[in-house]
């Protein structure tokens, strides 16, 4: 794990404005008393917001004076988690995915891109605008590859679509976040593998295919699921108080006949007057037989 430290440049002071310092009352007002420590996530994330994208070093005395924490055990949680940015970020700070799926998938290339047009990691562009850090998987594999732009995720990227993404972003044009290649959200890059039945899809259409069915029985042998009628079966646990009693008395029936098997099993055969000797390991009569 790298050493994250606080920037070498502060400010002399931190305050939540008025609407935050009434959103961390409600924050903390959610544990119990003496647990208030619980709510120290949320606000350093708030603060964080309020600064811009990142975490002074003010803020995280303001949240363990709010709290009743000592400063160092704040401090401890904001270098240990790494959405918190100790250092100042671009207005629009893009965290490139370099794990192994978006690494295969090109994102060395996007790498190059950032280091073009914005600078090293951590740099921020003169104008404020723009800031990068490779960060480890994102959650987004199958749209590899991509980034995340402040709360948003770009996907399906190239070194041209990502070119043109920073610069829209850096002239303050909108921008679309989500997949860039037109697929919806995670679906096949290609044709639809499966679910392909357009009954599926279409408004009215199982109603209309279970009435087709009364007239074209071979419907339900084709597999179509607009023509698939399921038979009802009644809900679990929720048999009559009639058919509870059958069920009962049917299992009490067979429990009788198998203790009774079980007995005439067990009791030695009798013949005429006289029992039948049971025999001994040497294979010798009992005498009193």
């Amino acid at each position: 794990m790298s050493v994250r430290r606080l920037a070498a440049e502060q400010p002399a002071s931190f305050a939540f404005t008025a609407e935050n310092d009434a959103w961390a009352d409600r924050q903390i007002a959610k544990y119990p008393e003496g647990r208030q420590a619980s709510a120290v996530i949320s606000l350093l994330w708030k603060a964080q917001e309020q600064c811009g994208g990142w975490l002074p070093e003010p803020a995280i005395r303001v949240v363990a004076d709010r709290l009743g924490m000592p400063n160092i055990r704040v401090l401890e949680i904001a270098t240990f988690y790494t959405m918190f940015n100790l250092e100042p970020v671009g207005r629009h700070f893009v965290q490139l995915c370099g794990t192994t799926p978006c690494m295969l998938r090109g994102a060395n290339e996007l790498k190059e891109v950032c280091q073009r047009k914005i600078g090293p990691e951590r740099h921020v562009s003169a104008d404020g605008a723009l800031s990068w850090l490779e960060v480890e998987c994102l959650g987004a594999c199958a749209n590899a590859p991509m980034v995340q732009i402040n709360y948003d995720y770009f996907e399906d990227l190239s070194p041209e679509i990502l070119e043109k993404i920073l610069d829209d972003l850096a002239a303050g044009r909108p921008v679309k976040p989500g997949p860039q290649t037109g697929r919806q959200f995670s679906a096949p890059a290609g044709d639809l593998t499966s679910l392909t039945d357009p009954q599926i899809y279409e408004p009215r259409a199982a109603e209309a295919a279970v009435a087709a069915a009364d007239e074209q029985p071979d419907l339900l042998q084709a597999g179509r699921p607009g023509a698939a009628v399921e038979t009802p079966v009644d809900p679990v646990g929720i048999a009559s108080a009639a058919q509870e009693k059958a069920v009962n008395g049917q299992h009490a029936g067979e429990k009788r006949e198998e203790v009774a098997r079980a007995a005439q099993e067990s009791s030695p055969s009798v013949t005429g007057s006289k029992r039948e000797a049971p025999k001994t390991g040497t294979g010798v009569r009992d005498p009193e037989a």
